[in-house]
């Protein structure tokens, strides 16, 4: 029997280059981000709608209902982490995608508080799945010096998606009801995971591991290099990147990460918890301290604004400087959150501005650490190591909601202040792991070839 020829996958992603490929499979990840950006969003935005049409004895029953959702995340990012490198992430972001919206859908026609929050709960098991295997699928198909950039832009408009359920309120509210929010959030995910089906392609990488994928892959790598013949007895191969047999929660410790994983882990819970406190309790907030539903609502689509130009804008810092960058964004982010209060009590537009700014930074940082968080694990690992950093995580996206029900009545200007501590213990926690991975690259310099490469 002839031997293999060996063909180097990832040696022919960066020798091609950005192509419409990728530009197609942007495209496609973007859309889905802003679908899962738009449904975390929602609740918050329906929440001032919710007290005052189900007559709620007061604002802190809301509590189990804003991390409903979160507690269904936490859940759904393993298990469809899980799914993604087992079955594929265009399986994962299809399946997930149909869960969320119908969940959603069938959302508008709550009645009560228990009611909301069983659908807000199972569908968040389906919004856990979506952003391990966006970042998953834009790394493992993208040139390695735009692995970060590509993935970063995807997951940066996470937050711009969350931006249309406060306009969604503003709009249409008036005339039809907080219903509005969850029929448009319901309707078009499902919509959408269906067009998937024909429209999105699979992770280049994730079909080299797979030997059943091999028709498709071969006909992928005559559209991005047309000029590269693919023998008959081609062998595909991930040549810059350890290779792990099926899953074990152990290899996440391996390879220099016994302390990085589970400090990821911490940074996500530290991040989560404040972000998820000013999403969630904003808008009921701002209510509660007497400014209109319509300012409530255009807060949170500041905040969500400003989150996708942080994202944006910082993804190619981010990429140069890794953790290191998203430490000194954490730093920012202190100040900036603990103003929050004091400009509510001011102005509209200095709460629009103070808003846009936190958003700017605390989603910008969640978009980097999804991003770069996800690259410091191999192919095989990926999207089960973005998962498990989501999923736990996801601890402190509970926790957030539900210390700002216990705390719903101090003042305002108050909260803002304490909440912006975890931003503050995130800093710390980032440059630690910031030292902690150059040490661990210095040690095993194969490891720096699955990492992205420096911006030119």
């Amino acid at each position: 029997m002839a031997d293999q020829t060996v063909v180097p996958v990832s040696r022919l992603l960066d020798e091609r280059g950005l192509t419409s490929f990728h530009i197609t499979l942007m495209a496609w990840t973007v859309l889905l981000a802003l679908i899962d950006g738009y449904d975390i969003a929602a609740i918050a935005v329906a929440s001032p709608h919710l007290v005052r049409e189900w007559h709620l004895p007061n604002h802190a029953a809301l509590g189990p209902v804003l991390s409903a959702s979160l507690i269904g995340i936490l859940f759904g990012s393993a298990i469809f982490g899980w799914i993604g490198d087992r079955y594929g992430r265009k399986v994962a972001l299809i399946a997930s995608n149909l869960l969320f919206g119908i969940l959603t859908w069938i959302a508008a026609y709550a009645t009560n508080l228990e009611q909301m929050f069983w659908l807000r709960l199972i569908a968040g098991i389906g919004i856990g799945g979506v952003i391990p295997n966006v970042v998953a699928i834009n790394a493992e198909s993208a040139p390695r010096r735009l692995r970060a950039t590509l993935a970063l832009v995807t997951v940066g408009c996470v937050p711009l998606g969350g931006a249309f359920p406060g306009i969604v309120a503003d709009l249409w509210g008036p005339t039809h009801g907080w219903q509005m929010i969850f029929l448009i959030g319901g309707i078009v995910p499902v919509v959408v995971a269906l067009a998937a089906i024909f429209g999105l392609s699979e992770s280049i990488k994730f079909m080299t591991l797979h030997e059943s994928q091999r028709e498709r892959l071969v006909r992928l790598i005559k559209t991005l290099q047309p000029d590269f013949t693919v023998p008959p007895n081609a062998k595909f191969v991930i040549e810059d990147e350890r290779q792990f047999p099926g899953f074990n929660p152990v290899y996440l410790f391996r390879e220099g990460l016994a302390v990085i994983t589970p400090l990821l882990w911490l940074l996500f819970a530290l991040n989560l918890m404040g972000f998820y406190f000013l999403l969630s309790w904003t808008p009921t907030l701002l209510v509660a301290a007497k400014l209109p539903m319509s300012t409530a609502g255009l807060a949170i689509s500041s905040l969500q604004v400003g989150g996708t130009v942080g994202a944006l804008l910082l993804a190619r810092w981010f990429e140069r400087q890794q953790f290191l960058a998203i430490a000194l964004v954490f730093l920012i982010s202190v100040p900036v959150v603990a103003a929050i209060g004091y400009a509510g009590a001011s102005s509209v537009s200095a709460l629009m501005i103070v808003t846009f700014f936190a958003g700017f930074c605390v989603l910008g940082v969640q978009t980097g650490i999804n991003v770069v968080g996800a690259l410091v694990y191999p192919t095989s690992l990926r999207a089960n190591g973005s998962g498990w950093e989501l999923g736990i995580g996801r601890i402190g996206s509970i926790v957030g909601p539900l210390v700002g029900a216990l705390f719903i009545g101090m003042p305002v200007q108050h909260l803002y202040v304490w909440s912006s501590l975890p931003f503050l213990a995130g800093a710390v926690v980032c440059f630690i792991i910031h030292r902690l991975n150059q040490a661990r690259l210095r040690e095993r310099p194969y490891l720096q070839q699955q990492q992205p490469a420096a911006a030119e």
